[in-house]
Order: structure tokens, then C-alpha cells, then sequence
């Protein structure tokens, strides 16, 4: 087997998920950049190879069950493994979201991306990440999911986005559970208050300092944690 670490990063274009991207690059990684659009995956392509990084495109629509297994496919073909897969692609659903006048199509949407996204693309990599040694799976989260936090966080009230990251959390746990005695580990992480296009760039932390946690994830040691929720500061409450 090669010893070469196949990733893949979804959403990984732009801001904190081409971070992680750039930091599993820089880690030896063979970086697999998921995304959507066509153009800005290539790219990023481009960017993360001429940075030194052993990086290839996999178009990848999380919200469509046969991109995610064609996207499978691809790498299967290529590698044969998966040894790290970070969820990442996310929407917010924009604003407004108060509970009382909420589109109800905008919380179906957001749903769909942050969770059932994740569910689609985790059980499409997951024959691939178990010819791996040692394989990491990520799901990026939100201290707003946090049933603890939620009430004092400060953020705005969002409906739609802040229980989609509560439902990925606990599915985060359900996967943790089912794969209890194997060597898959799975966590979420919070990238913190990072300035991205998904805030207007109103965020304090730079994608580069968001994608620190999840690359510490994707890349942890057998024995490490599994079905934790974690920010650069350690465990988060759920």
C-alpha cells in the first residue's frame, strides 16, 4: 500500500475548507478538493499545487446522491482508500431566520446541506475509508449547536442553521457509536468566529486559524478521542 494519506476535503474552495485543504497538504496529504462549481474547484487546484501540495479536484454536490457516488468512484479508481474525510460544505440559509416567520423551505434546505449532506457523503466514502489504516472522519460544527450554549452565544436566532449544526452533533455521536471497535474515529469540530463569506466577513478568526482543529482531527493518532465535539481549546459541552 502506498503510504501516501488520500483526503478529501468537501466545500474545500474557498475559506476554511481550502485551509484544511492547504494544511493536509502541507502534512503530506493527497488533498481531493470537493466542490460544486467547476471553475473555483479547479482553482483551488491550481493554487494548492503551485503551494506545493499533492492536490486533484473531485466535483462533488453534496445534496445529490449520485455525485457523492461518483465522486466515490473517483477516488477509488485513482487510490483505492480514503484515509481522512472532512465534512465541511455548509450553508447558513441566510437571514432572517426567527422562528415565527421562517420560510419553512429555508430550514428543508439547510438541513439538507449540513446534515443529510454529510449523512450522503460519509456512507458513499466509508467502503473507502475502511481500507484504511487508520481512518479520520470530521464533520465541521458550531458552538451554536450547542444546547448548553445556544441560549448566551450571542449570535443571531437561526432557526435553520444553529439546530442543523445541533442535529450534525448527534449525528456525529450515532456514528461514533456504530463504529465503536473499529479504528474509525469520528468528531466534530467548531472552527470558531472565522471571517468568511458565509458571515460577510464579520468573523474575528482567519480561515487559516478555523481550519486548525479540524486538521488536528483528520489527522490524530490511533487511541485518539471519537464522537467528541472540539474548538482549539479542547472539549466543547454538546
Amino acid at each position: 500500500m502506498n503510504d501516501t494519506k488520500i483526503a478529501l476535503v468537501t466545500g474545500a474552495n474557498k475559506g476554511i475548507g481550502y485551509e484544511i485543504a492547504a494544511g493536509l497538504g502541507r502534512l503530506g496529504y493527497r488533498v481531493g478538493v470537493g466542490a460544486r462549481d467547476e471553475h473555483r474547484r479547479e482553482d483551488a487546484v491550481a493554487k494548492l499545487r503551485a503551494a506545493g501540495a499533492e492536490a486533484f479536484g473531485v466535483p462533488l454536490d453534496v445534496t445529490d446522491d449520485e455525485s457523492a457516488t461518483t465522486a466515490a468512484r473517483l477516488i477509488e479508481e485513482r487510490f483505492g482508500r480514503l484515509d481522512a474525510l472532512v465534512n465541511n460544505a455548509g450553508i447558513t440559509g441566510g437571514v432572517p431566520q426567527n422562528p415565527t416567520g421562517v420560510d419553512l423551505e429555508i430550514i428543508r434546505t439547510v438541513v439538507e446541506t449540513n446534515v443529510i449532506g454529510v449523512v450522503r457523503v460519509t456512507n458513499a466514502m466509508l467502503p473507502l475509508l475502511r481500507r484504511s489504516p487508520s481512518p479520520r472522519i470530521v464533520n465541521m460544527s458550531s458552538t451554536v449547536g450547542s444546547l448548553k450554549r445556544q441560549p448566551t452565544n450571542g449570535g443571531p436566532i437561526a432557526i435553520a442553521y444553529a439546530p442543523s449544526k445541533t442535529f450534525l452533533n448527534a449525528v456525529t455521536v450515532q456514528y461514533a457509536r456504530e463504529f465503536d471497535g473499529t479504528n474509525i474515529l469520528i468528531n466534530a469540530a467548531c472552527p470558531g468566529y472565522v471571517a468568511t463569506d458565509l458571515n460577510g466577513f464579520r468573523g474575528h478568526r482567519t480561515p487559516q486559524q478555523g481550519a486548525a482543529t479540524a486538521i488536528r482531527l483528520a489527522t490524530l493518532p490511533d487511541g485518539g478521542p471519537t464522537g467528541g465535539f472540539f474548538d482549539d481549546d479542547g472539549e466543547i459541552p454538546w
